[in-house]
């Protein structure tokens, strides 16, 4: 046998495994769906009361153990920029075998402690894994004394971070539509926001991981309102129907997300969730 057919089975054998791994490499990247909920509908709100952009308690707890059952990674906003948008860091090994998801509230309503914080307490309790949800929190409205009522305030917080399931970041100080700000007013909102969330839970974040990222409010967002944003904050996050593609070139401060409110059925969502949505509407990611 000469030197050239001594040689072809190892060409084969390095060929076969150059695919295999380039393979490899396709299927495991994921596609991160980033869902975006507000307040959490009780079991008995008269119907005359529903509010269509909340979600309801029943439906949720349905979805959120789907989740766990089937071996779901929710991811905090840190997690998500160290391991998918600045890709820094290497997935560690204990969840390099679920699916990455994350699930945030905006607004701070209390539904949301006082009816989501006990299902994720029972759903730690039945499966043994803790689920961190993402807070897009506007202290200025939390001061409010009109708002305890409605809105979350100080010491919700500080219980839900305390117990390891609420991940608490920015959506400005006051709910204010960014794009229409003066430079003053926009800086103010942005810093504002952030120097009260961390007064609010300084001795509870030593890392300084509280608010150092940012949603949008409304979603709104142009030139002027990404730039000063990242002067405060790593990331900011759309409202804007489209799903996080670990292959698209990544703006760190469009980071997208996918509107939940009653109108998306449970069985909608798991499809979104599986990479099985085939609705038009939720497209990859396409930010330059």
């Amino acid at each position: 046998m000469n030197q050239k057919n001594q040689s072809f089975p190892f060409h084969l054998i390095l060929a076969v495994l150059i695919l295999f791994f380039v393979i490899k490499l396709f299927v495991n990247k994921p596609v991160i769906p980033i869902f975006g909920f507000h307040g959490v509908l009780p079991a008995n709100t008269p119907t005359s009361q529903l509010q269509n952009m909340h979600y309801p308690e029943k439906e949720l707890e349905k979805v959120l153990e789907h989740f766990v059952s089937n071996n779901y990674w929710f991811l905090t906003t840190q997690e998500l920029y160290d391991y998918f948008i600045k890709k820094h860091k290497k997935v560690p090994k204990e969840h390099s075998n679920q699916k990455p998801i994350m699930i945030s509230f905006d607004d701070g309503y209390q539904t949301v402690h006082t009816n989501l914080l006990p299902i994720l307490s029972k759903l730690e309790n039945k499966y043994s894994q803790k689920i961190k949800v993402v807070l897009f929190i506007n202290p200025g409205i939390m001061e409010r004394k009109e708002s305890t009522s409605t809105h979350l305030d100080c010491q919700d917080l500080r219980e839900g971070l305390k117990k390891g399931f609420y991940d608490i970041q920015s959506h400005g100080f006051n709910h204010k539509n960014l794009m229409t700000l003066s430079r003053r007013e926009l800086v103010k909102e942005l810093q504002q926001a952030q120097i009260k969330l961390r007064q609010c839970t300084q001795d509870l974040d030593p890392q300084q991981q509280v608010a150092s990222h940012l949603a949008y409010p409304y979603g709104a967002s142009n030139k002027q309102v990404r730039y000063y944003a990242s002067k405060y904050y790593l990331s900011a996050y759309l409202y804007n129907d489209k799903i996080l593609d670990y292959d698209c070139k990544q703006n760190y401060y469009e980071i997208p997300r996918i509107p939940v409110n009653r109108q998306m059925p449970f069985q909608q969502m798991l499809e979104i969730a599986e990479g099985f949505q085939q609705d038009k509407s939720l497209q990859k990611c396409e930010v330059q």
